[in-house]
């Protein structure tokens, strides 16, 4: 039976440490860390995630400011409202929650945040740092996904990876990071050839491309390490949905440790955007 990878325990660990680090700046006079999210528009599911991130601001001890704008709120306004909060002292850390109206350039936004409050690592300046190994802020769910590896295990250097997933949000980044760990990473994607045989070769495999149940238990070896970052909406029981991964769960229990869906990569996301908040914090105060 797999060790399953329980990422809201692991989330708890990392927010208990960055409310002790903001208890520590507080104590010595500094300026409690804020982060300020901007949601534009009424997408269901955004408005779930900007509550969730509020609340869990409030559990640590951040600041936390709301911008809700309407749907018809235009580029220039939105930029406008990013310019301003990159010129307040008082704003560490700056989230505009995904996916945009259509009419705003999704790009345009992420480059107009100032990079040293880009907490969400998007900005190409910490790209190009995360990718030279020079510092800056990483993006939230792959550094959340490392953090859920090495909980498992500390030293990644020497396996081999398969990320399965090439997106700029997640494929990408995670695949610098374990390439900075020491691990030999190949990237793929749904349309790679004997993409099975690729993740049978593989001591880890991080799977977020998106489609329910890809990846089949006869695709993991013995012993190997699965993060499923996936999460799928499919039919269930009374007629509600059921969140499921990238990942056949069930499946692949001959594996060494896998995170559920949900309940794995999902928290620790947020509780590595509040660490993120604390460190473009710091490093605007020193």
């Amino acid at each position: 039976m797999a060790e399953k990878i329980d990422g809201r325990a692991i989330a708890r660990e990392l927010d208990a440490l960055t409310k002790a680090e903001i208890d520590a700046m507080v104590a010595a006079g500094r300026e409690r860390p804020g982060l300020t999210v901007v949601l534009v528009g009424d997408d269901p599911a955004s408005e779930v995630y900007v509550t969730h991130k509020v609340r869990a601001c409030e559990r640590v001890g951040l600041r936390s400011a709301e911008h809700r704008l309407p749907a018809a709120t235009t580029q220039d306004e939105l930029l406008a409202l990013i310019g301003r909060l990159n010129a307040d002292a008082h704003v560490h850390g700056i989230l505009v929650q995904v996916p945009l109206p259509d009419h705003i350039d999704e790009r345009a936004v992420i480059e107009a945040i100032d990079p040293a409050k880009d907490v969400d690592g998007f900005h190409p300046v910490n790209v190009g740092r995360l990718s030279t190994g020079t510092g800056g802020l990483r993006p939230c769910t792959p550094l959340g996904c490392i953090k859920l590896l090495q909980s498992v295990e500390p030293d990644l250097a020497g396996m081999d990876a398969l990320v399965i997933g090439r997106s700029n949000i997640v494929g990408k980044p995670v695949a610098m990071m374990l390439t900075a760990l020491g691990c030999t990473v190949t990237i793929a994607h749904s349309k790679t050839r004997d993409l099975p045989g690729k993740a049978r070769a593989a001591d880890i495999v991080v799977a977020a491309v998106g489609i329910a149940n890809f990846v089949k238990g006869d695709w993991i070896k013995d012993g190997a390490i699965v993060i499923d970052v996936g999460i799928n909406r499919t039919p269930g029981e009374n007629g509600k949905d059921r969140l499921v991964g990238d990942v056949a769960f069930d499946e692949v229990q001959h594996a060494r440790a896998v995170t559920p869906v949900p309940g794995g990569v999902g928290p620790m996301t947020i509780a590595v955007l509040l660490a993120n908040t604390v460190q473009a914090a710091k490093a605007l105060s020193a």
